[in-house]
Parts: C-alpha cells; sequence; structure tokens
C-alpha cells in the first residue's frame, strides 16, 4: 500500500479505537455520570462514580502516551546519532546535549542532504521545532510513530 507523502501539515497521527472510540465513549459516559448528579437522588454515588470514571481517563490517557513516547523517544534519539555519524563521521553524542528534545525530534524528519546543515544552523540559531519542520524540504516520513 502506497503511503501518502509525509510533511507538517500531515504528520500528526492518531490511533482510532482510542481517539475515535475510547475517548469518545468514555466522555458521554463522564457528561452522563455528572449529568446524574443532579437527576437522581444518590448525589454522592453519582458524584463518585463521575471521579472515578475522570480517573480512569487520565489514567489510561497518562499511561498510554507515557509509555510509548519514553520508548520512542529513545529509539529517535538512536537514530539520530546513528544518521548523524553516518552523514557527518563525527558523533552525535558530542552537540545533541546543545539541542532540547523537541529540536532533536524536529530533526529526524530532515532528509539525509538536509540534515547536517539543518542540524547546524539549529544549534546557531536555536531554531524551535516547528521552524525546523517548516525548514525541511524533502521529510523523510515517520508512518510509525505513537
Amino acid at each position: 500500500m502506497m503511503k501518502k507523502k509525509q510533511n507538517y501539515a500531515n504528520h500528526i497521527r492518531f490511533y482510532p479505537a482510542h481517539h475515535f472510540v475510547f475517548y469518545p465513549l468514555a466522555t458521554l459516559l463522564l457528561v452522563s455520570s455528572i449529568t446524574f448528579i443532579f437527576l437522581k437522588e444518590d448525589k454522592l454515588l453519582w458524584s463518585f462514580i463521575s471521579v472515578l470514571i475522570a480517573l480512569i481517563i487520565w489514567v489510561s490517557f497518562m499511561l498510554r502516551q507515557h509509555y510509548a513516547l519514553i520508548l520512542q523517544n529513545r529509539i529517535i534519539r538512536l537514530e539520530m546519532r546513528y544518521r548523524y555519524f553516518v552523514l557527518t563521521n563525527q558523533r552525535f553524542e558530542l552537540i545533541e546535549h546543545k539541542l532540547r528534545d523537541s529540536q532533536i525530534f524536529a530533526l529526524r524528519f530532515a532528509s539525509d542532504d538536509e540534515l547536517p546543515s539543518l542540524v547546524k544552523k539549529t544549534l546557531e540559531g536555536n531554531l524551535s521545532s516547528r521552524r525546523i519542520k517548516k525548514s525541511i524540504v524533502n521529510w523523510i516520513p515517520d508512518h510509525h510513530r505513537v
């Protein structure tokens, strides 16, 4: 299957089961339980249920994001070290401490031709991740990120 060319405008990815099924249903459940606080006699019970549902939504969001992002960040850092070394014969570890995580994560979308010069521009001009992404002409797509 041919994947759509990735760029700044379309690089955000959704997980349909989570974003379009679980969260809408959980939100509907939360809204319903909050409504029952005002409509039913057992206000304390429905208040407790509402708080419990809100906590479940929050924990599910945080855990899903947390585990995936920690692993993804580590992999991206390793990928950038490898790519930068292959392209420049210099260790990325020597300069990566000068970059914010968001800058490193944005730089990964740059093509091999653009990466060394974009790293240099980022170090010199302290470019934001948004500016880095908008500067990329030839994106290396990442269709497998979380």
